[in-house]
């Protein structure tokens, strides 16, 4: 049988770019938003939508002081094209997800050559937490990019001989794209890697005054658009809950997401496999001709990014996504080597990405057995919630750990290839491959999950939307009830308080969701009615 053969030329590269999009595609709206981060953005911009409001962010029709707009404007243009749905949420990432690809391929055609775009192109995408993060609805994937493509213009005006001074504006009016999508770290962010960068490189390498001027111009004018408008017309209330937050993450842990200080490298190191492992040559040395000093900027990068993140109090998994893209280079970095040499890649690197994909594919292959064997786990848990929920009827078909021994597979394959020195096709191979096996996750056994979840409540929303009512959830939050159930804007505040809406007088049906161990919370008011127990959920009533 004749190999697939794959040329380094930018109609194969196309081609490629077209399917890893249907495959970004497919399962992105078969499983509903996820509390909280997912729901909370979408929340935002239906209240957009609702309200005919596109300036100001909200949730629960209340000023939402922790994210600016930028990412909400893009999923309130989709939802105007697909409507308020998952996939209309998610599908600003997916969008974001191509352009990644193509940038990546641009910025290593001009670092090195096109064979070099598209190994670190296919790098990226290829590896778990950014493939998945390109089928999500939060912000991190689009306010990455920003950032990214910012550092990498502020790399060219203090490496190039002319248009620097245009490189500077294109890098203040990226990272000010990137202030207005999720806030000042994203300047920060650039400049801890700039000052960094400048002191190990004991100063030689500067911007001249022109250059300062035009970057801070273009981020000052991007960023006013929205910050300087908000602060003219209604004043410094917002600011200050905004720093408030901000503060509040870094210097205590923040809705229960304290973790230890290795927690953020634990996630890269797993969650961004495969390149994590083929990155680590490269932290040591490169073995090609440096570019503008490339791989230094993108070590200094990293660092930052996993030391600033690490010392956070508040540590969620997409909190240390910038660092997807300095550890993409680096692997591309490592297999480039190996591609253009008669070497091959080191027996442990291949080893160790055995092993670690092994450990992902076994337990992507264990998470089904949970479902089709409940009674054999639920004395191993004492959550209430997640008792009951395992209680539920099985959604199971039976045929869903197939997707975990095909990862073992791939990954088995993937690494034996890895001995050759021609390295192009299996890494285009490998990223085909798990965007497929993700894509099919995505329809088959993410629904599943999230119907022991979530799904309950959810179905229980979305029964009443368009009904004059008022639902709420008792004992934890949850952005669910605005979203799925279509919240509409009441003519007063009341329904916010919930003690009005358990004793008070109301003036519509009020529906009360909690979960099973917050029964108690609810079943101590006489004319409360109980509707259902469901999947870890209880669902009560009150009529007015």
């Amino acid at each position: 049988m004749k190999k697939l053969s794959i040329t380094p030329n930018i109609t194969t590269f196309t081609i490629f770019v077209i399917l890893w999009t249907i495959l970004l595609l497919m399962g992105t709206g078969s499983v509903h938003l996820f509390d909280w981060d997912e729901i909370n953005f979408a929340e935002s911009a239906r209240e957009m939508l609702v309200t005919n409001n596109f300036f100001r962010v909200q949730i629960d029709y209340e000023a939402f002081w922790e994210k600016p707009p930028f990412f909400f404007w893009l999923q309130v243009i989709s939802m105007k094209l697909f409507g308020i749905t998952a996939f209309a949420a998610r599908l600003p990432n997916v969008i974001f997800g191509v352009f990644t690809v193509i940038t990546l391929f641009q910025m290593g055609r001009y670092l090195h050559n096109k064979r070099f775009g598209i190994i670190w192109a296919a790098l990226y995408l290829g590896s778990l937490l950014p493939a998945v993060y390109f089928k999500s609805g939060i912000i991190d994937p689009v306010f990455n990019y920003f950032i990214f493509t910012s550092i990498y213009f502020i790399i060219l005006t203090l490496n190039s001989t002319k248009n620097r001074t245009l490189y500077a504006l294109i890098a203040g009016t990226l990272n000010g794209i990137a202030v207005l999508t999720k806030g000042p770290v994203g300047f920060l962010l650039l400049f801890l890697t700039f000052l960094v960068y400048i002191i190990f490189d004991r100063f030689r390498t500067l911007p001249k005054l022109r250059e300062v001027l035009v970057f801070a111009g273009a981020i000052l004018a991007v960023t006013f658009l929205w910050y300087g408008v908000e602060l003219i017309r209604n004043g410094t209330w917002f600011f200050k809950h905004f720093i408030d937050y901000q503060v509040s993450l870094f210097s205590e842990s923040v809705a229960g997401h304290g973790q230890p200080f290795y927690y953020h490298f634990l996630v890269v190191f797993f969650g961004c496999f495969p390149m994590s492992v083929l990155a680590l040559p490269s932290f040591i040395k490169s073995g090609i001709a440096p570019i503008m000093d490339f791989r230094k900027w993108m070590l200094v990068l990293f660092w930052v990014v996993m030391i600033l993140f690490s010392i956070v109090k508040t540590k969620i998994v997409h909190y240390s996504s910038m660092s997807y893209f300095p550890l993409s280079y680096l692997a591309a970095l490592y297999i480039f080597k190996i591609d253009q040499s008669r070497f091959q890649v080191k027996k442990i690197i291949r080893r160790t990405i055995v092993i670690v994909g092994v450990i992902v594919g076994v337990i992507m292959t264990a998470i089904p057995f949970v479902g089709y064997f409940p009674e054999a786990f639920i004395p191993l848990v004492n959550d209430k919630f997640i008792q009951a929920a395992l209680q539920s009827p099985s959604p199971w078909i039976g045929i869903e750990f197939i997707w975990g021994i095909l990862l073992i597979v791939l990954v088995i394959l993937f690494a034996r290839r890895l001995k050759a020195n021609n390295l192009l096709r299996p890494v285009i191979l490998w990223t085909t491959g798990i965007l497929a096996v993700l894509a099919f996750l995505m329809r088959t056994t993410v629904p599943k999950v999230e119907y022991y979840t979530q799904r309950p409540m959810i179905s229980f929303l979305k029964d009443l939307q368009g009904k004059d009512v008022y639902v709420t959830t008792i004992g934890s939050k949850s952005y669910a009830p605005y979203f799925y159930f279509r919240q509409p804007q009441y003519p007063h505040d009341s329904y916010k308080n919930d003690k009005w809406l358990l004793t008070g007088d109301i003036d519509k049906p009020a529906y009360f969701i909690a979960k099973i161990q917050d029964k108690d919370e609810l079943e101590k008011y006489e004319d409360i009615q109980w509707l259902e127990d469901k999947g870890g959920f209880a669902f009560y009533k009150r009529m007015p």
